[in-house]
């Protein structure tokens, strides 16, 4: 048997021939289409002639189905039923997901936003596994593909041809320097990048920096005593070493006081960074992404607030033990 070709068929009959099926009358089923009687009569006319069959025969008791109609009254409504699943979301439940979220991003994402993001997770969508995985080159490749959902950015990241990117926060570099570093108590100005070694975190090793462009302009050249993709080890550094690093602002708070460090403007403060999710625009529209883009945002909102609430309020301070304030730490006050 040939198959049917559907451009020859007027499928805006399927309603009507529904309709008339349901209702057994001809005013009440034009009624329930939107048509006049006389509209709906036309249409059982070409049904009629399309179906070769009478489909609605005149009984004793009004218009009964013929076999035929009796036949294709369920199939009629199942693909009616079918049709209007299409343009009819599926209804989402968060709770009953499964399934894993690849998303990439360092130490400083899986630190800071981790264990918040877990404990959302697990009390909105606990059947959602949260896979951190590291920078490589080809990230923006594995997007695209969609071996990965989304990648931690900031608004500098040039996006790819049919990439997306969501607002997740601001932050800010900090200057960061163990406690007793030599020149604690000083102002640190742009020409003591010269003096003292640097730690610099490096993402994809290309050694592109907005600092060592402010460095340039001002014939300083800073050397690099250690370079690592990992913001803690770039603290962790700092705190045995003389050496300094530029990193998050909302990040060295978090580690101060662990570290004894101090964490102090840059000669920069211009320099700000807004950080970004990113993801491929065709897939923006799984509620599942959706729901942890804006998961993400209200987290990362959360904790700076709450780092530089309780930064504000902390009242550990070495250079108040010694009845003295350090110059130009952030907030007025040393960290540590």
């Amino acid at each position: 048997m040939r198959d049917l070709n559907l451009r020859s068929v007027d499928l805006n009959l399927l309603p009507a021939l529904d309709a008339l099926l349901r209702r057994r009358h001809v005013t009440r089923a034009a009624e329930e289409v939107g048509l006049s009687q006389p509209a709906m009569s036309h249409m059982l006319g070409r049904l009629r002639d399309v179906l070769g069959d009478d489909l609605l025969v005149r009984g004793s008791s009004g218009l009964a189905l013929t076999s035929r109609a009796e036949e294709l009254a369920p199939r009629v409504a199942a693909v009616l039923n079918a049709a209007r699943a299409i343009y009819r979301p599926a209804p989402f439940e968060l709770a009953r997901v499964r399934r894993v979220l690849h998303v990439v991003g360092c130490d400083l994402h899986s630190i800071l936003f981790g264990p918040d993001l877990m404990a959302r997770v697990r009390k909105e969508a606990p059947g959602i596994e949260l896979s951190i995985e590291n920078y490589t080159r080809n990230v923006f490749r594995r997007l695209e593909d969609g071996s990965i959902d989304l990648v931690f950015a900031d608004t500098q990241t040039p996006l790819p041809p049919g990439a997306v990117s969501t607002v997740i926060g601001e932050d800010r570099y900090a200057l960061v320097m163990r406690e007793k570093h030599p020149v604690a108590s000083k102002k640190w100005t742009v020409a003591d990048y010269g003096k003292w070694d640097s730690v610099v975190v490096s993402i994809f090793g290309d050694g592109q920096s907005d600092v060592d462009a402010r460095l340039a302009k001002a014939g300083v050249v800073r050397r690099i005593g250690m370079s690592t993709p990992h913001f803690m080890a770039a603290l962790a550094t700092v705190s045995v070493t003389d050496m300094v690093a530029n990193t998050s602002h909302v990040f060295a708070l978090r580690y101060a006081r662990a570290y004894r460090l101090l964490v102090r403007e840059t000669p920069f403060p211009e320099i700000r960074f807004t950080s970004t999710v990113i993801g491929s625009a065709l897939r923006m529209n799984d509620p599942v992404i959706r729901w942890f883009c804006t998961l993400v945002k209200e987290v990362s909102e959360a904790v700076r607030r709450r780092l530089l609430r309780a930064a504000s309020e902390t009242s550990y301070s070495p250079a108040r033990r010694r009845g003295r304030r350090s110059p130009q730490l952030l907030r007025g006050r040393r960290y540590a």
